[in-house]
């Protein structure tokens, strides 16, 4: 899971996700816990911030790449998240970036 690798090490601090009725309840401040399913090691992180944007194509504009999870050499593009999130969904609810900060690392 290179995402949660990028977490932990702090070059990843825009968690994206569709703004779902479960994300709308999310308020500064909130811990959330991300587990690796394959390692099972598991990063809290603090919400520092909550960016809402209509869709992903909006969030992008934003964002660097590297803070969104990307390599400083990749294209991002925010198609990419069309195969967790389709269009229909991204206008139904809209979208967040979730700025993260790591208050716990346990292996």
């Amino acid at each position: 899971m290179p995402h949660l690798n990028r977490i932990k090490d702090g070059t990843k601090t825009i968690e994206l996700r569709l703004n779902d009725e479960k994300r709308q309840q999310l308020k500064e401040k909130d811990l959330i816990e991300f587990t690796n399913t394959t390692t099972l090691e598991v990063i809290m992180v603090e919400i520092v911030r909550l960016y809402k944007y209509s869709n992903f194509d909006e969030l992008y504009k934003y964002f660097d790449k590297v803070s969104k999870g990307y390599d400083k050499n990749d294209i991002a593009n925010p198609k990419d998240m069309e195969k967790y999130y389709s269009k229909e969904e991204q206008g139904k609810y809209g979208v967040v970036g979730i700025e993260v900060r790591v208050i716990e690392d346990r292996k």
